[in-house]
């Protein structure tokens, strides 16, 4: 890491904290003990080696086993766990790694949440159990080579019911996990009744095959792949039976857009906190360049990102705890968030000077990982679409 000389008096200056506004207050004692294990979790087993593995572009197996540990995976959508709870947790892993938690959100996430929301008994009996216990991974296929935004009405995947069986075809990109897991989430347009259905299956099924995407500036932990289906059957036992068109799917993505949301914050909570310590530590003409005006600036403006974002947070979780979370409410608290976002880990890594682009210093790692959460789950144009829609009764997608 870069040398940082420290001041004398640094070890009586606050610990830099990123929960201004006591957002975690909210918690209960049981609740905020499982944060507090999390957060013991991302410091003493991620923190430490999550940068070898980032600059390798290698995932970090050794994680699994501590991560079993902790009892989170049962937590989550359509499973158990509050809103807010779930919300502090991704924000806690976002804050130390993004790539990390981008694994365990798309899995207990988009996987885990697709089976719970829309599966039948049985295949929630089946796949949930080892999947909360990490002993199955899952991912999510939903984008494509040609199709990003427009999923909801122009998947080029098909599916064609063949007797008791699926024939799927067709490519998906960008999908993380899909290198090494063991289940897909597949969504696909049937040629029977051109409605997009999902579809648990299994990696080792014939037809199916997954190239890593290779050479990515960002989340590079996170294993990425292109999925190729070639006549790949999958039986209707594993099409999920409470999807039949693309309404269902959106109910997956309304829950993980919410929890973009807590991504984009917890991204700014380590970019916060680490911009704090620096300037507490670093030394400028006999000074820590914390005691500087145009640096206390930034310090402030982040600040003021990441406790606005908190407290949209919040309140998105308290109508999601309702019952009552809009498609809208969710893509205005992911455009916002992740907006923010960028402007804060930019001025993070500002402060950090030259020093801000080495790995090492941890800045620079969710500088660039920041990109890819302001991109991923739906671009902050398109959420901007869906939130004036609604605002005026106007539509303007094409």
């Amino acid at each position: 890491m870069a040398t940082v000389l420290k001041h004398p008096e640094a070890k009586t200056l606050p610990v830099p904290n990123g929960d201004f506004y006591k957002i975690e207050s909210n918690l209960s004692a049981e609740e905020l003990a499982i944060l507090t294990k999390v957060r013991s979790f991302v410091e003493t087993r991620v923190s430490p080696i999550i940068n070898k593995y980032w600059v390798e572009d290698a995932f970090p197996f050794e994680l699994i086993a501590p991560l079993k540990e902790l009892d989170i995976g049962h937590l989550g959508i359509g499973r158990s766990g509050r809103p807010l709870l779930v919300g502090l947790i991704a924000q806690e892993f976002m804050r130390v790694d993004p790539s990390f938690a981008t694994f365990y959100g798309v899995h207990t996430g988009l996987a885990m949440g697709s089976i719970a929301l829309l599966g039948s008994e049985q295949q929630k009996q089946k796949w949930l159990p080892p999947m909360e216990q990490f002993e199955q991974i899952g991912c999510f296929g939903l984008t494509e080579p040609l199709v990003r935004s427009g999923t909801g009405g122009g998947l080029l995947t098909t599916a064609k019911r063949d007797g008791d069986e699926w024939i799927l075809n067709g490519e998906k990109k960008w999908i993380g996990n899909a290198t090494w897991c063991d289940i897909s989430i597949i969504w696909a347009r049937s040629l029977d009744d051109n409605q997009v259905k999902g579809f648990i299956v299994e990696n080792k099924t014939p037809g199916f095959s997954v190239e890593k995407i290779e050479n990515k500036m960002a989340l590079k932990v996170v294993q990425n792949g292109h999925i190729t289906m070639e006549n790949c059957r999958v039986p209707e036992a594993n099409r999920l039976q409470k999807a039949n068109s693309f309404r269902e799917t959106a109910l997956v993505l309304r829950e993980t857009r919410s929890g973009v949301g807590w991504a984009a914050t917890g991204i700014q909570k380590g970019a916060f906190e680490l911009a704090v310590k620096y300037a507490q530590e670093r030394l400028q003409f006999g000074k820590p360049i914390g005691s500087f005006q145009m640096v206390q600036d930034l310090i402030a403006r982040m600040l003021g990102n990441l406790t606005a974002s908190q407290s949209m947070m919040l309140r998105l979780a308290e109508i999601e705890e309702a019952g009552e979370l809009t498609d809208q409410q969710a893509s205005l608290a992911k455009a916002f968030t992740t907006q923010r976002m960028r402007e804060t880990v930019a001025w993070a890594r500002e402060l950090h000077g030259a020093n801000g682009i080495l790995v090492d210093s941890n800045i620079g790692r969710l500088f660039a990982d920041a990109e890819a959460i302001y991109s991923y789950e739906g671009t902050f144009q398109m959420q901007n679409l869906i939130v004036a829609k609604a605002a005026t009764g106007l539509s303007a997608f094409v």
